[in-house]
């Protein structure tokens, strides 16, 4: 029973990861100056939101074998409380951090519709922070010989990393564009 619990948890681990980057990399699009409008952005907004809380699910899962298997001692005190792992603290308490983050992130957006704007949006952008420590947190305790479950995360990685950049680079053109616009009405 014990090897069947990390291996679920291992595998949900993974599945949790994909998923986030997802939720990720849908985010990215739907913030930016270029995110789809009409139809299209109806659909990836639900998807954003839907994948989300298939994220969640899958990660409480992770966290719920990670505790119930006896290969490693994760307590349920350190699957919430950051940092207080007997085994790996400082790998372990980065996922408890990704974890609380995304538990906020959740709950507010759940809430979304009784807070004020402003204070959504300063706990959704911590969800920047999340990502990067749950690649990392994947990548320090991911099972190193199995190429399949590495490669899956350092794909994420990849990935993310690319929207991001792909974010970035977007949002600042456009800015560029405006700028050089806005300065030939002036001239």
């Amino acid at each position: 029973m014990n090897e069947l619990l990390w291996y679920v948890s291992r595998a949900t681990g993974v599945v949790s990861i994909v998923l986030l980057t997802v939720v990720v990399v849908l985010g990215l699009v739907t913030a930016g100056r270029r995110r789809p409008t009409g139809d299209s952005a109806t659909v990836v907004m639900a998807l954003h939101r839907w994948l989300s809380l298939g994220t969640s699910v899958f990660l409480l899962a992770h966290i719920a074998t990670a505790v119930a298997e006896t290969y490693v001692s994760i307590d349920l005190v350190s699957a919430v409380l950051p940092f207080t792992s007997g085994y790996e603290a400082l790998w372990v308490g980065l996922g408890t951090l990704a974890f609380d983050v995304l538990l906020a992130v959740v709950v507010t957006s759940l809430l979304r519709h009784r807070l004020a704007e402003r204070t959504w949006r300063r706990v959704h952008l911590l969800s920047h922070a999340l990502w990067p420590m749950a690649i990392v947190h994947g990548l320090a305790l991911g099972t190193s010989g199995e190429l399949l479950l590495r490669g899956t995360t350092i794909a994420c990685a990849v990935v993310g990393v690319g929207a991001i950049a792909w974010r970035y680079t977007s949002t600042h053109h456009d800015e560029r564009r405006r700028v050089a616009v806005a300065a030939q009405e002036w001239s």
